[in-house]
């Protein structure tokens, strides 16, 4: 298939086979998934595109729907190494990162320490149920998270690319949980909500998992490859209006004089600019997901939400009034005009 292109179409040669690579990649990567995920067309595709962004993602569903199946499948088709880290009230800090220990030395017979890794170290790691853990293990993340390294006793370590943390939530069960702090929450780029699927494609799972095994998921992607396709994501052209477009998003869910008059009744805060940078990132690689080299105006609004819901603090009276921030985001689409342009 042939990349779709426009005035800021991508200039190298090379850069232009990476995005033809990285369309059929993630065309095998997908295939790969439906071995074993009947349906969650859209949670897939934003798996992806965090995957080719370099971004985190929360997914949140209630019990039984795959979330676990699906980032462990996903690991397995990128050939890449992953850990799973069940997350539990005692759980603490240094069975996240890892910790020194006392060995003896079998050449010198003298005793050293010697920095035992954490599962932290895994290129896609897996914190499972990431709400049931305190604060001080939930922050054990954070460093890895933004800066892709990890500090143990004064010491840092780096980690090794790609990195990626797929937290899992489930958002009925609060009793023993401990919310996510709004800062650990803004480096996710994406909070992922997965739900019933359709009937016909429950019947279809209720199928396939009552019969023989299904099929084994193969490595389709290299870490190499992973890390170039990552690349070249982040030099794909964006429009300035587009630009501007994501930023007027963000900026009209900050309460203030300048916002719409429904974000200062039902917001206490608005998203960061983290949200913009997610936002066109996400956008780069869902366009080239789809053959395209290009960032339109459908790009940003279709990744609004999975960018936006997890980055804005409802007040009490929002809470209330049962105002969830999926219609918050609704309502900023509505209120933010689109540019008059033909992207």
């Amino acid at each position: 298939m042939t990349l779709t292109s426009s005035p800021s179409q991508l200039d190298r040669l090379d850069d232009a086979d990476l995005a033809e690579r990285l369309h059929a990649g993630g065309s095998r990567i997908a295939a790969e998934l439906r071995k074993v995920i009947v349906g969650q067309e859209a949670v897939v595709e934003q798996a992806l595109i965090a995957l080719f962004a370099g971004g985190n993602c929360l997914v949140v569903g209630v019990p039984g729907l795959a979330k676990t199946l699906l980032i462990h499948s996903l690991a397995r088709a990128l050939d890449l190494s992953f850990s799973r880290i069940q997350f539990t009230p005692d759980l603490m800090p240094s069975d996240v990162t890892g910790t020194d220990m006392i060995q003896d030395d079998p050449v010198t017979g003298h005793r050293r320490l010697s920095f035992l890794a954490g599962p932290i170290f895994a290129n896609v790691v897996l914190a499972d149920e990431i709400n049931r853990t305190p604060p001080k293990t939930q922050a054990a993340l954070l460093e890895a998270m933004q800066e892709k390294r990890v500090t143990v006793q004064g010491k840092t370590y780096q980690l090794e690319p790609p990195f990626f943390v797929f937290a899992t939530q489930n958002p009925i069960e609060l009793e023993g949980t401990y919310p996510l702090p709004e800062a650990q929450l803004d480096r996710f780029m994406f909070e992922v909500v997965m739900e019933y699927s359709p009937e016909e494609d429950e019947m279809a799972i209720v199928r396939s998992t009552t019969t023989v095994p299904p099929e084994a998921i193969v490595p389709v992607i290299s870490r190499d490859e992973i890390i170039a396709l990552q690349q070249v994501v982040r030099r794909v052209p964006v429009a300035d209006a587009v630009v501007r477009y994501a930023v007027q998003l963000v900026r009209a869910t900050r309460p203030g004089d300048a916002s719409p008059e429904f974000v200062r009744q039902w917001l206490s805060y608005g998203a960061s600019v983290r949200a913009a940078q997610a936002l066109i990132l996400g956008a780069k690689a869902r366009s080239l997901l789809q053959g395209r080299a290009h960032v339109t105006f459908d790009d940003i609004r279709a990744l609004a939400k999975p960018v936006l819901r997890h980055r804005l603090l409802r007040n009490f009276q929002a809470q209330s009034e049962r105002v969830t921030t999926d219609m918050l985001v609704d309502r900023v689409m509505q209120a933010v005009p689109l540019p008059r342009s033909g992207l």
